[in-house]
């Protein structure tokens, strides 16, 4: 296990051959880093592209996730005894089946709000702002569980950006904070094992202990976890994959599955190094456009593109 940068002493309990170093099964956020990576990463990658404008304003929300990020040292974290029953019966200790959530998201949506009221924004943009600080806690925690649970209704899904933004803050920092050399990977192996959350984007390696490898990186609470290449994330399957990319753009490639009909995006650092899976996520959405069209729906949405 690996929490940052720091190698652990949990086991692994993959195939280990002959010449063969084992992948580290999962890595743990540092809450203090997440947000300002990817806000600097898409401030680089803007520059010049053709939605310069909307990359540059989803770094300042990262910029206030990262602010908001910084209020939250003093979080309570889970009690041991609910992580252990949690990882005891292979549940995600913050899943929604491990705990239940609590108010204590609802400061980060107001600091993100705070920083991004002095940006220049769209009229509906600040109409939903506006809004969302005129909810009472029952309200905004009733938006909260219909986002975790995919059921929110038609007018609240600009809502939702805000309220999926301050979800990140608090997810990550309490993922941040469990025990990595306890944790386990899910038995349903496309899921996040530290809340059971589909993945934004997988990562080709290119560095560290076994370079090639593919780490999902969680939507939500931004753990990383290692998954079998040529498997599709959403179904297992293997037989049907398929890789496409846009000629001239190495750093992303769609993985298709004829089984399921679902793609999965995975991003190279071997092309980039100073990759992020969220900004660079968002910075090749032509490749996401371009898959669909051809009839694959992605497996698990962005959070951030809900409302697009």
């Amino acid at each position: 296990m690996r929490q940052g940068e720091i190698t652990t002493s949990g086991k692994w309990t993959g195939p280990v051959g002959a010449g063969v170093t084992a992948p580290i099964p999962l890595v743990l956020p540092n809450a203090q880093r997440r947000f300002a990576a990817t806000a600097t990463r898409l401030g680089a990658v803007a520059t010049d592209h053709p939605a310069e404008l909307w990359l540059r304003f989803m770094a300042q929300l990262a910029w206030g996730q990262h602010e908001a990020v910084q209020a939250l040292a003093t979080t309570t974290p889970l009690r041991s005894s609910c992580i252990d029953q949690a990882i005891e019966g292979r549940i995600a200790p913050l899943g929604k089946d491990g705990v239940e959530l609590d108010r204590y998201w609802q400061p980060s949506l107001m600091r993100i709000l705070d920083y991004l009221q002095d940006h220049v924004l769209p009229g509906e943009a600040r109409a939903i702002m506006v809004d969302l600080r005129q909810q009472g806690e029952g309200e905004l925690s009733k938006l909260a569980h219909r986002f975790l649970n995919d059921s929110l209704p038609a007018n609240r899904i600009g809502h939702a950006f805000y309220v999926a933004a301050a979800l990140q803050v608090h997810f990550t920092a309490l993922a941040a904070r469990l025990p990595a050399d306890t944790l386990r990977l899910l038995p349903e192996r496309g899921l996040c094992p530290g809340c059971r959350y589909h993945s934004v984007a997988g990562v080709i390696t290119a560095t560290g202990r076994s370079p090639g490898c593919r780490y999902l990186h969680c939507s939500l609470c931004s753990t990383a976890w290692n998954h079998v290449r040529a498997v599709c994330v959403n179904c297992g399957g293997a037989g049907k994959l398929s890789l496409h990319c846009i000629d001239g753009h190495g750093l992303a490639k769609a993985e298709t599955c004829d089984h399921c009909g679902t793609y999965s995006k995975l991003l190279y650092e071997q092309d980039t190094p100073s990759l992020d899976p969220v900004a660079d996520d968002l910075s090749t959405l032509a490749l996401d456009l371009m898959v669909g069209e051809a009839g694959w729906s992605r497996h698990a949405p962005n959070p951030l593109l809900l409302a697009l």
